[in-house]
């Protein structure tokens, strides 16, 4: 099993490209909330430059966070290049920040960064060290894990929850055979019951930086193994109620991933800044710290969140249009990318963030 990051690069002509705050701006991040809730991400490799974080938030007009870095297992911060690595580094720490700056009115983020080589054991030492959120935009086919450690990364992701995190993670960026041998297959960590899997869509803008047409991201249409968003139903995890009671899955088929959505497909990406240098990137891999920096604004340790998302659907963007290869999005949940993209204000009042 070797998980690997899944960040994209335009591979094609962009369409629109989205800095962070206008991004945010489109999905109601723009509050005022406490926040107070500390960002745990988790990194298989790749590392970053204080000074890019610096330029980001000088540039950007955000307060630089209070990053700790945390050496798991001997693994560390990595003198960084442009590997896809590196590019993951850069892309959740910066969008975990803008998330949470944009929901707190600029408020001082605090991020724990947990370098290690193996996931389930990172989100431990985060649940220990008390994060409010975890994103992870590592994985691969569940196949890869097993049983074994696909039962582990559950009970870890459990343990966090029961501890008050809320575990975020990237369901993957290679449609729906997530890069296996058959066409259809879930990624894991995104596939465990106790994790919110985070899927991929593919948003065009308005004028004046609005919210324009949201489909989902499928950069090889009719095809099960390209670029667009990971989704699906595990084999390893029986369906969960919370969904069962929205979107009864095909029988015999198990959990359905993606939960939640956002902009994903590279041609419509966001802007880092990596190694001294704006990049236009995508990727699932953007999804989960986005949730993460917003949920970390509400303040407080919300734990399971995945019933009561699931419970009000108007949170959401529906995403009604486009598919993933095996899996095609209609007018309710499906496995592409599950409940939609977010509208912040209202998953606010759903958490009753002050």
């Amino acid at each position: 099993m070797t998980p690997h990051p899944y960040i994209q690069w335009p591979r094609s002509a962009i369409v629109k490209t989205w800095g962070l705050k206008a991004l945010c701006h489109v999905y109601g991040f723009d509050m005022n909330l406490a926040g107070g809730g500390v960002i745990g991400i988790v990194e298989l490799g790749g590392g970053y430059h204080q000074s890019d974080l610096i330029t980001f938030c000088r540039q950007q007009g955000y307060i630089v966070p209070e990053v700790v870095n945390v050496s798991v297992d001997g693994t560390t911060n990595n003198t960084p290049g442009q590997s896809d690595a590196d590019g993951e580094v850069a892309l959740d720490m910066q969008t975990a920040l803008a998330a949470y700056a944009a929901a707190t009115s600029n408020k001082r983020a605090t991020i724990r960064m947990y370098w290690a080589q193996d996931i389930a054991t990172a989100v431990r030492a985060a649940t220990k060290d008390g994060c409010d959120t975890i994103s992870i935009s590592w994985g691969s086919d569940e196949a890869d894990w097993g049983k074994a450690a696909g039962d582990d990364m559950e009970a870890a992701a459990a343990e966090a929850c029961a501890a008050g995190s809320i575990v975020f993670a990237a369901s993957g960026d290679n449609d729906s055979s997530d890069g296996g041998p058959t066409p259809a297959n879930v990624d894991l960590p995104a596939g465990c019951p106790h994790v919110v899997g985070c899927g991929g869509t593919r948003l065009l803008g308005g004028g004046n930086n609005t919210r324009g047409p949201e489909t989902v991201w499928q950069d090889n249409p009719g095809q099960t193994d390209g670029e667009g968003t990971g989704g699906g139903y595990s084999t390893l995890f029986p369906a969960q109620p919370w969904q069962v009671n929205s979107v009864p899955p095909p029988t015999g088929l198990g959990r359905m991933v993606p939960d939640v959505a956002a902009d994903a497909d590279p041609t419509t990406g966001l802007h880092i800044l990596l190694a001294g240098e704006w990049q236009v990137v995508g990727g699932t891999s953007g999804v989960a710290p986005l949730y993460a920096g917003l949920f970390a604004a509400f303040g407080k340790k919300l734990g399971y969140v995945t019933p009561k998302l699931w419970a009000d659907p108007t949170a959401f963007n529906p995403i009604t249009q486009g598919e993933n290869g095996t899996y095609h999005a209609g007018p309710k949940p499906s496995a592409t990318c599950g409940l939609g993209s977010p509208i912040g204000t209202k998953l606010a009042a759903l958490f009753k963030a002050p």
